[in-house]
Formats: structure tokens, C-alpha cells, sequence
């Protein structure tokens, strides 16, 4: 008969049960490194019997130059002629080929936006040895699987083409073939990661070794193929990929001469691509949940969140926002991207008529442009100098220039119409979002290294941009041209505004009027003349020459005061 004492223990157990785990040291042996890892189930604990993922695929971390700000940039500061995307890593004119650097939370497709001086086979790179350490070399210009070695949040799988050289920010998996790929990123970037590769790396550091030792996961799937095609059209949909060939708000499929029906169109599309994108990861999720058991512990759910796609909002602002303020958001940046398509072929760097870059090598001209396109729908700026004003002092301008471009691109029946959608969308009328707004979203669009260069006296009351690409020694010469000539509009208005505040013509309220803008242009004339005098003309002269293989934190601060500041260029790898 049980004692009092052991029936009581034997309660007490029963009762505690449900408050602890219990495995064997032999379970915790399946795991590589033998982590205590006493929540997993038995059902999970067998996930680990399966091959590593070492015995499918060749796992690596990328070189390191020792000297990132020597040795990479993003790919739109380069002569786009410079740039190897063919993968032959003896191409002759190649001076820089594509570099893998890891990036965003995106999943399937994305994040190609460096590239790495790979001249002669990497040569200047190697002789900087022992800064610059070369890893995997023979794993470069493969297709594969890579994710970014340190993250802030969730771990992203995306498969890269056969073209890049790899940084040490990125870590990838080079498959026995195309199947093996296809399979490892349905499994990375499902549930199912997070029991076995999770398990085995809680950090935010995910390394080669980790991933080694991960089981290898494979079962039938399906549609991954789609799934890179789909997040591939969304990267390129945008301007920093290099291979974004038009806006798709002026694509034939979505066109409608009024505007905000063209958008509603592109919307209707977008959602199509998120809702097909979450029903194949989904679908896939499922398929690797019921092959190994786990209904009861894992759903094949993806939130709208993790649909990495740059046209779904969810993802793209993320935070706890309404429907309404996403919609918002998605509208305004939409517009904000057709401004700055738009700017874009006011500069000749893309076209109405040829889809992809057409002006993107250095020093290159109006002549070039039109050698391309003899008779363009859209003619660029012929000098490479467009002022952006507060008020309508050129013909020439950036809104008059933009208003064109508006007429162009959707005709003249709903042209005011259309103009008050765009401007209803970015809060403001057109020539305050030129004059306060666009460089700033330049800048953080083109991540702190513009591509268009603003002049800008210490007060803003001149402002004029330049493309980088057509620079010339003499453009500063151009742009005090503009200078002098807007002074000598603003002189002229000052003259006129004296006459109206003596005249026995004007009303007293006119006379005070022009008394507080007369104040204000001899301000603006002081100004002019300090910018022209002391920083301006000494640059005019000094017929400055650019290399654009040095990249845009050297070359612009090397025109100090004459244009705008970036905060943060002159930070060390910033």
C-alpha cells in the first residue's frame, strides 16, 4: 500500500506537469551543438535526423575589402558603361561588377544595389591584402540563396543570380543544382526555419556554420520559380534597380488619360500580386508542415506584414496604421516616384521612348541622347542646369518643365484634374514640392548619394539641379549664368516694386505691399551676391573635374557650400 507521503509527491508531480519539459539527453544529442533545447517536441526533435544542409549545398560568407568606402558603391554612381552584369569575371570594360551586401527584410528576390571595384579579376582589390581578405572566391558568379549576415529582426532568404561577388555582409548557399535552391528557400523562408535554424542560432548573427548545420528539409513544393518571378518584376518596378525600365504608372496596361484612374488601375494589379505571392508561400508552408507532421504546431499562415513585396503596404510601412493611412501613404509615394521619373527625363537619364537608362555615363550630352532617340516624345534639358524657384522666374523651370511632362504623358483634357490628384497626394501644390520637398526625398531615395546635384544659395532663394552623369568642368559656369540672370529678374522686380511705392497711382495698401517685398528682395540680392561672390564664381573658375569611379561622397563635397549639405556624407561608411 503507497505511503501518505508518496501519493502526495506522485499528486504534486501530476500537478507540476504541465509546468516543465521533459527530454533526454540523447534528444538534445540530434541537435548539432547539443543545445538544451527542452521545448521542442518529439515531432520537432525529428526534424533534426534529416542531412544537413552541408550535404546539399556549398554554405559561405563573402570577402572583405577592408576599405568599403575605396572599393564599393551603389550601382548608379558609376558610368552605367563601367558595369559588368554578364557574370564573366574577365570582362574587359568591367571596372565594377554587382556585390552582394546583404540588405532589407525581403524575401525571394531583391536588394541588388552595390557593386565592387572587379577590375582584372578583383587585382586591386587582392593587392590590399592583408586588409581586404577574399572568402569563396570560387563560390562567386553562381546562383544561389543568400541572407544577410546580421539582422535587426526577422531573417530573409532571397535567390541572386549568377553575377555577383559577395561581401562579408552577406552569407549564401550556392545548391547542388537549380532544385535544391528552389527547395532551400520554400523551406527558409517558412515556419519550419524557425524550429530548426532558429533553434540552432537565437542571435541576430547568422552565420555560414549555423546554417551548415541546419537539417536540410526537402518535399515536394511548388511555385517558388513564381515566386522570385513576381518579387523580381516588384524590385524592378522601381528606379534603384538597375534593371527598372519604366514607370509602370505609364505602362499601356494601366494607362487611362485621367490619372487617378490609371492609379486605382496599378492598385488593383498590385493587390493581385500580393494576394498571389501570400497564397504561394502559404500553399508551400502547408506542403512542408503536412510532410513532416506539424499541423498540430504550426500554421501555414504568412501575415500581410511578411508579403515582401514594395508595392503592398502592409510591408512597406508596417507599424500599427489603418487601412486608410496605408492607402495614404502608398498613394503619396506613387506620386512621389512619378516626380521623380519624371525629373529623370527632364535630365535624359530615361526616356518616353526606350525603356532603361539612356543618359548614364559620364559627361555625356543632349547630342548623345538624341543619336539614341532622334525625335523624342519628351526632349531633356539641353544645358543639364534646371532652376526649381518659388515663384515663375524661366520658362524653363523645374515646374513648367514638369507641367510639360504632365500634358505629355496624359494629355490635356484632365490636365488641371490630374495635377490637383498629385498634389492632393503629396500635401502640397507642385512648386513648394520641388522647391522644399524633392531634394530631400532625393537624397533618401538614392540613399544619401544623389544622382541630381542641387545649387543652393545659404537661404535657398536660389536653387538650381544638375545631373550628375552629363557634369561638365564648365557646368558650374552654366549654373552662374542662371545665377546672374535670376538676380537681374529679382533687381528688375525690386525697381518696379520702388516706382509702385512712390506712385500717386497705387492704393496705400499696394504701397505697403511692395514696401515689405522690397525689404525682402534687397535680403535676397544680399544673398545672391554673397553666394556668388564666395563661393559660386570661385568655383566657376575653378572648372572642377569629376570622377565618377571616386563616387558621390567624394565628388560632392568637393563643391563645399555651392550645394546643398547632406547630413551625414562626410561620415566614415555612412
Amino acid at each position: 500500500m503507497m505511503s501518505y507521503e508518496d501519493e502526495q509527491k506522485i499528486q504534486t508531480e501530476v500537478r507540476m506537469e504541465k509546468y516543465f519539459f521533459r527530454a533526454s539527453a540523447e534528444d538534445f544529442a540530434l541537435i548539432p551543438g547539443k543545445p538544451i533545447a527542452y521545448w521542442l517536441s518529439p515531432r520537432q526533435l525529428i526534424l533534426f535526423k534529416n542531412r544537413k544542409i552541408s550535404d546539399v549545398g556549398k554554405v559561405g560568407v563573402g570577402l572583405q575589402t577592408g576599405n568599403n568606402d575605396k572599393y564599393i558603391r551603389y550601382w548608379f554612381e558609376p558610368s552605367r558603361r563601367d558595369i559588368g552584369f554578364s557574370g564573366s569575371t574577365t570582362e574587359s570594360s568591367a571596372i565594377w561588377i554587382p556585390c552582394n551586401k546583404g540588405g532589407d527584410y525581403r524575401k525571394w528576390y531583391g536588394n541588388g544595389l552595390e557593386v565592387i571595384i572587379w577590375e582584372n579579376n578583383g587585382a586591386a582589390l587582392k593587392a590590399n591584402a592583408p586588409s581586404a581578405v577574399i572568402r569563396n572566391e570560387p563560390l562567386y558568379f553562381k546562383p544561389c540563396v543568400t541572407w544577410s549576415r546580421i539582422t535587426s529582426g526577422a531573417i530573409s532568404f532571397r535567390y541572386l543570380d549568377p553575377y555577383f561577388v559577395h561581401n562579408d555582409a552577406s552569407c549564401f548557399i550556392v545548391g547542388a543544382d537549380d532544385s535544391v535552391n528552389e527547395v532551400l528557400l520554400a523551406y527558409l523562408n517558412s515556419p519550419l526555419r524557425k524550429l530548426t535554424l532558429e533553434n540552432l542560432n537565437p542571435t541576430l548573427n547568422l552565420l555560414p556554420g549555423q546554417v551548415n548545420a541546419t537539417p536540410y528539409l526537402d518535399c515536394k513544393i511548388s511555385g517558388v520559380s513564381r515566386l522570385i518571378e513576381i518579387a523580381q518584376i516588384d524590385w524592378d518596378s522601381y528606379e534603384l534597380s538597375w534593371d527598372f525600365s519604366s514607370l509602370l504608372l505609364l505602362h499601356p496596361s494601366y494607362y487611362n488619360p485621367n490619372l487617378s484612374i490609371t492609379y486605382q488601375k496599378l492598385k488593383l494589379r498590385w493587390c493581385e500580386q500580393v494576394v498571389e505571392m501570400q497564397t504561394l508561400e502559404e500553399e508551400n508552408n502547408h506542403l512542408l508542415i503536412e510532410a513532416y507532421d506539424l499541423q498540430d504546431e504550426l500554421t501555414p499562415n504568412v501575415p500581410l506584414q511578411e508579403i515582401t513585396l514594395t508595392c503592398n503596404p502592409h510591408y512597406r510601412y508596417r507599424g500599427d496604421k489603418t487601412e486608410e493611412e496605408l492607402e495614404a501613404l502608398l498613394l503619396a509615394d506613387t506620386m512621389r516616384e512619378f516626380l521623380s521619373y519624371a525629373v529623370g527625363c527632364m535630365f535624359g537619364r530615361y526616356s518616353l521612348d526606350k525603356p532603361g537608362l539612356v543618359l548614364a555615363n559620364q559627361g555625356e550630352t543632349l547630342d548623345d541622347y538624341l543619336a539614341q532617340i532622334p525625335n523624342p516624345t519628351f526632349t531633356p534639358d539641353q544645358d543639364n542646369v534646371i532652376p526649381m524657384l518659388d515663384g515663375e522666374w524661366f520658362a524653363d523651370d523645374i515646374t513648367a518643365r514638369f507641367r510639360q511632362f504632365l500634358r505629355i504623358t496624359f494629355g490635356n483634357e484632365h490636365h488641371d484634374e490630374n495635377l490637383n490628384f498629385i498634389e492632393v497626394a503629396i500635401g502640397k501644390d507642385i512648386r513648394k514640392f520641388f522647391q522644399r520637398d524633392f531634394y530631400n526625398d532625393h537624397v533618401k531615395r538614392y540613399k544619401k548619394r544623389p544622382i541630381y546635384w542641387l545649387f543652393s544659395s545659404p537661404k535657398g532663394t536660389f536653387n538650381a539641379l544638375v545631373y550628375l552623369h552629363r557634369y561638365r568642368p564648365d557646368t558650374v559656369s552654366v549654373v552662374l549664368g542662371y545665377l546672374r540672370d535670376f538676380r537681374n529678374k529679382l533687381d528688375a522686380q525690386l525697381k518696379h516694386l520702388e516706382q509702385v511705392s512712390i506712385s500717386t497711382d497705387a492704393s496705400q495698401p499696394e504701397k505697403i505691399r511692395a514696401l515689405k517685398e522690397i525689404d525682402n528682395l534687397k535680403k535676397q540680392l544680399l544673398e545672391l551676391d554673397d553666394y556668388e561672390r564666395d563661393t559660386l564664381y570661385p568655383l566657376a573658375t575653378e572648372q572642377i573635374p569629376l570622377d565618377l569611379d571616386d563616387g558621390v561622397k567624394v565628388n560632392y563635397l568637393k563643391f563645399g557650400s555651392a550645394v546643398k549639405k547632406i547630413i551625414g556624407l562626410d561620415n566614415k561608411e555612412d
